[in-house]
């Protein structure tokens, strides 16, 4: 790395502009805007950079700038920079998938409808992009019907021209042919324009005449092509389905809205028109390399409008800083006002959250495949092994995590993740006494011991044995290489104890704690804090809130387990075969409430009186709800 102070400039200019840094191939590695350039990039130079911004800063080996008139010429310059470059250090995005567009290729002599997942071009007028690409082919074999311009390619046209004969589309009433003069080109570019007019506006007349199509075909009892019809119907609102009915017809807008977890953000854009939902596309960025501090909006909006118009409103989750200026841009760039706006209240809120939860969605997605990257497991055991000083990768890790209901009836679970990945045939759970009361560190040192007693008793049986177990080793044979544990200090404490009382020392322990996600190891004063993007600590995360889970599912089934004996010790005339037949017929007290006096005395045992005695009791109890505190565990 370079020391920055040997290429520290001098002689900054004040004036608005925008600078480049360098590495030392000569390759860009970071493009930024600045008001006023000498302030901006003096705040490089100076100490107690943060993490990211000290990484490239010492990353370059150069700086440079360019000089502009105004802000939003700098602005200008900087998108056109970023999107030629590519830097490392600014904001990429990565589609989450690729949408299908309606495309209409106005720009030529006869303009052609297609499907295009393609980059655009210009001439050529988008619609889109569509979430369902089904619905999208049987929208678009509708409107074939309805304005029937050329779909064919450009070959296949100039074929039909020289041979004078229409294709089979012509024929089935799908085109107009003017191909062979069937229609002016006046007339099909006129039905060209009318078709986008109706794709910009309403889909209102097209579903108008498919009804009264619909209703005709059901008169003439022709059924079938009435259900084709209603079909029809069914995949023009699926293609422009949009989020609530609340929205008025008079507005337009895009909505702009962000998802951020550890390693990665998602950013989610709704295109409405005319009070629905044309189009929604989500991308993702990988925040490994961001620099604090720089907004994530900004850079959608100077990616998407860098190359497509912008509509009268832009609206956001999150206001940049620099809002006034990119709305400034914008509205030079496309001739007609642009406001960006936050939403704080009413209708466009509702949408704007509805924005948000579908990038939450699209990132749920993208990490989801993700986990099962084999080279990103990689990656994140290596950095857990390097920050926590351990002798190997620990390609076998095993959580726990202790609960309780009201501080009674505890219980652990285990999970396990081998090469970084979920191994749900190796999940445990372990009902703990508490009898001498809750303690969750004494829970801890219990569970663990148990867990290791068993790995001790089943490590070192034979070959021979194995092979009479049906060919597969028992699952508490395998040592994990690293033990996390659901807390702090105390709980990695009496896990370490469990482990030196049996005599294991070949196994690594370390404790993830919820408040600020410390990483705490035995016999330490103080916290290993991970990078706060670090793949390491969301793979810890997903392996401890996977346990929480785990143990959540057990405390349900359990607690209604001890709600219903409860419930059926009151109950008169219950003896204990007849509170064993209800517990295996009805295991819970929700179910055996549901359950009618003529559905219980079915049960062998119970008659008709006793079945009355227990509907009547349970109709003079008050039905409990149950509520869990996500943060522990415990169910109050």
């Amino acid at each position: 790395m370079a020391d920055p102070q040997s290429y520290r400039p001098t002689s900054i200019p004040t004036d608005p502009g925008v600078y480049r840094f360098f590495d030392d191939k000569g390759v860009v590695i970071y493009v930024g805007k600045a008001k006023n350039l000498k302030n901006r990039l003096n705040s490089y130079f100076q100490k107690n950079l943060l993490e990211k911004t000290y990484r490239m800063v010492n990353t370059a080996v150069r700086v440079d700038w360019t000089v502009v008139n105004t802000e939003i010429e700098a602005l200008q310059l900087e998108f056109t920079w970023i999107k030629t470059e590519n830097p490392k250090y600014n904001i990429q995005f990565k589609d989450d998938k690729s949408y299908p567009y309606l495309a209409i290729s106005m720009s030529e002599e006869f303009p052609r409808l297609f499907i295009s997942r393609a980059k655009r071009r210009s001439g050529f007028k988008y619609f889109g992009p569509y979430a369902h690409a089904w619905a999208l082919r049987s929208s678009f074999d509708v409107i074939q019907k309805l304005y029937p311009i050329r779909s064919c390619t450009d070959s296949n046209f100039s074929r039909a021209v020289k041979s004078k004969r229409q294709c089979l589309l012509g024929d089935i009433g799908k085109c107009s042919a003017p191909c062979v003069e069937w229609i002016s080109k006046e007339e099909h570019k006129d039905l060209a324009t009318k078709l986008v007019k109706f794709v910009d506006t309403s889909s209102g007349d097209i579903t108008s005449a498919l009804l009264s199509d619909m209703a005709a075909a059901s008169e003439r009892e022709e059924f079938e092509q009435a259900a084709k019809i209603r079909d029809q119907i069914a995949a023009i609102e699926k293609s422009t389905e949009t989020s609530g009915t609340f929205l008025s017809e008079s507005f337009s807008a895009d909505l702009l809205a962000t998802h951020s977890e550890i390693t990665h953000s998602a950013v989610t854009l709704f295109s409405v028109r005319h009070g629905r939902v044309v189009g929604s596309r989500s991308w993702i960025l990988d925040r490994a390399d961001v620099l604090e501090g720089e907004s994530v909006i900004a850079a959608m909006i100077s990616k998407i409008y860098s190359e497509l118009d912008a509509p009268s409103e832009i609206l956001v989750d999150e206001l940049p800083e620099d809002a006034e200026v990119i709305e400034n841009w914008l509205t030079e760039k496309v001739g007609h006002r642009v406001s960006v706006a936050q939403p704080l209240r009413g209708d466009k809120l509702e949408v704007i959250n509805t924005v948000k939860r579908n990038a939450n969605q699209a990132l749920i997605q993208y990490l989801s495949k993700r986990s099962n990257d084999s080279a990103v497991s990689g990656r994140a055991l290596e950095e857990i092994s390097n920050l926590l000083d351990l002798p190997e990768l620990p390609l076998r890790i095993e959580c726990f995590d202790i609960s309780n209901i009201q501080g009674k009836h505890m219980v652990a679970s285990m999970v396990v993740f081998e090469d970084g990945q979920i191994k749900k045939s190796d999940y445990r759970r372990f009902a703990i006494d508490d009898e001498a009361g809750f303690d969750d560190t004494r829970a801890m040192h219990h569970v663990l011991t148990r867990r290791l007693k068993r790995y001790l008793a089943e490590r070192n049986i034979d070959n021979s044995e194995v092979s009479e177990l049906g060919g597969a080793r028992p699952k508490f044979a395998y040592p994990p290489q690293l033990i996390v544990v659901d807390g702090g200090a105390p709980q990695v404490a009496a896990a370490t104890r469990a482990l030196a009382e049996l005599g294991i020392s070949d196994i690594s322990i370390c404790g993830l704690a919820k408040r600020l996600e410390e990483v705490w190891l035995p016999d330490s004063k103080e916290p290993i804090i991970f990078p706060r993007h670090s793949e390491g600590l969301y793979l810890l995360q997903r392996i401890r809130d996977e346990a929480h889970r785990f143990a959540i599912t057990f405390h349900r089934s359990k607690r209604s387990k001890v709600m219903l004996e409860s419930l059926l010790d009151d109950i008169p005339k219950l003896g204990e075969s007849r509170r064993s037949a209800l517990l295996e017929k009805y295991g819970s007290v929700t179910a055996i409430r549901k359950a009618t006096a003529a559905d219980i005395a079915l049960i062998p045992g119970i008659g008709s009186n006793i079945a009355e005695l227990i509907v009547a009791h349970l109709q003079s109890e008050p039905e409990i709800h149950e509520h869990i505190n996500m943060e522990t565990g415990e169910i109050t």
